[in-house]
């Protein structure tokens, strides 16, 4: 299997050869309705959809598209994501060359790696119809989600913009709830390379950056933007290596930034730090809604778009939902990225009840005392990892997506004021518990059998097992006891 999608359009095909996709021509209102439906579908493994007469707008809605884990890995063009946590895992195994052998061996690998950067192009598709006046974000299909929301919100963009220090190009995901025609919210969290960018600009006397905004591209384009790369290592560079080809990008018509030339829909336009406007409240991907709070304002000045555009969105809330299948993708593709500079770690899982930030279940070949906890204070310093409310450790030998025998294994193996450990520090933004916002407590259990180093005296009871041989008579047995 390979990844074939140029655009939008081809993994939309894909998806309806793959009996994936289900076309609705009901109207439906963009307002609440597609929300209901979707998660009625969602909840229920169902398709993606595609909406082709939403109320209110001529442009069709693609929504769960990337819901299940088979779609999700439809749209990175393998058959499991794992295949690109070896890839990834390979391409971070390239050590330097020690011979002319070594070295003619080593060019076909670094060759590839010139395959990913990005290409600059000088129109495409993105920019079929050009608006720069007589425009309105409403003439799309976006969604009010949940009955609470503060209004409508673009809840799949991709946000491009630069560090106003060293020019490098960033493309986050912030969703963005729209005021008018031609005004939103820009909702970068502070911990998001959006926010370090708003935070430079003000370092240097900026008062304004520029932002694009792409909605609707090929999948690996998309999923990149919510990738947890290191600072300033370009996304679409990483779109590049899940494609295994580069990125054509296009200079926008009226700002200084290049956006995917094969995208749906670019909204052109600048935030102005010196406005700030009260965002939300919205239903969020905790399956609560996020407080409203003040943000920097997003102002549309120009609109590109493809001559009949595909709106692509997604509803967020209590899982699971779309997201959940791209957090699981990241889970499996960065794995190998953790297992470099912590090679002990056998598993690490994060349970869609968790909402990605709360729970991480680990397992790990314990090598000395105090091994778990070394772990837990070490994922605590991996980049979006700081995030984590609670992790748990157990042993390799624990199946982590067993969540009867995770259960099972840390409730009989702590004892709990000996074996929790509470430390403070950075939270999600979305964390409505915490003590203060950005900042709280999270919690470490060593889940893992206890040593007589760490100070446990006592033996240590062995698990409960029935005899392979019994097990082999009993299996013989089984058809003729009539059970």
């Amino acid at each position: 299997m390979a990844y074939e999608f140029r655009d939008l359009r081809d993994f939309i095909s894909a998806l309806e050869k793959a009996g994936e996709l289900k076309r609705i021509q009901v109207e439906v209102d963009p307002l609440l309705e597609v929300s209901e439906i979707t998660d009625r579908v969602s909840k229920k493994l169902g398709p993606a959809l595609l909406f082709e007469n939403v109320k209110g707008s001529s442009v069709p809605l693609l929504i769960n598209a990337f819901g299940s884990y088979r779609r999700m890995s439809l749209a990175l063009g393998v058959q499991s994501v794992e295949e690109v946590g070896r890839r990834l895992e390979e391409l971070l195994d390239m050590k330097p060359p020690e011979g002319l052998i070594d070295k003619l061996k080593l060019l076909p690998r670094l060759a590839d790696l010139g395959s990913f950067i990005p290409k600059s192009v000088r129109s495409g598709p993105c920019q079929e119809v050009v608006r720069t006046d007589g425009f309105s974000l409403l003439d799309f299909p976006i969604l009010q989600c949940w009955p609470e929301d503060a209004g409508r919100f673009i809840t799949l963009p991709l946000v491009f913009s630069k560090n106003p220090e060293t020019a490098r190009r960033n493309c986050g995901m912030y969703r963005i709830q729209v005021f008018d025609e031609r005004t939103t919210t820009m909702h970068w969290q502070t911990h998001k390379h959006g926010a370090q960018h708003e935070r430079e600009a003000r370092r240097l006397g900026v008062r304004r950056i520029e932002v694009a905004v792409a909605i609707g591209a090929d999948p690996a384009v998309v999923f990149s933007a919510i990738a947890p790369l290191p600072d300033d290592l370009d996304e679409m560079m990483f779109a590049g290596f899940l494609r295994q080809k580069p990125v054509d990008m296009v200079p926008c018509k009226t700002v200084d930034l290049e956006v995917p030339a094969m995208a749906e829909i670019i909204l052109e336009g600048h935030v102005d730090l010196d406005e700030l406007r009260v965002e939300g409240p919205f239903g969020d991907h905790t399956g609560f809604y996020s407080l409203a709070d003040r943000f920097p304002v997003f102002h549309v000045t120009c609109i590109t778009q493809r001559s009949r555009p595909i709106y692509q969105t997604i509803i967020v809330g209590r899982p699971p939902q779309e997201d959940c299948y791209m957090g699981h993708a990241v889970e499996r593709i960065f794995l190998p990225l953790i297992r470099k500079q912590l090679p002990e770690i056998i598993d690490m899982h994060m349970p869609f009840e968790g909402v990605f930030h709360n729970l991480v279940l680990v397992s790990i070949r314990k090598r000395y005392p105090g091994h778990a906890r070394k772990v837990m204070n070490a994922i605590w310093g991996l980049g979006q990892a700081m995030f984590s409310k609670c992790i748990l450790v157990l042993d390799e030998d624990t199946d982590l997506k067993n969540y009867q025998e995770v259960v099972w294994k840390v409730l009989n193996h702590i004892d709990p004021e000996r074996d929790i450990q509470f430390t403070l520090g950075p939270v999600d933004s979305l964390d409505h518990a915490s003590r203060l916002p950005n900042f709280g407590s999270k919690m470490g259990v060593d889940g893992t059998r206890k040593w007589p180093e760490e100070g446990f005296q006592r033996p240590w009871p062995p698990e409960i097992k029935m005899n392979p041989a019994v097990k082999d008579r009993v299996d013989r047995l089984w058809k003729d006891l009539g059970l």
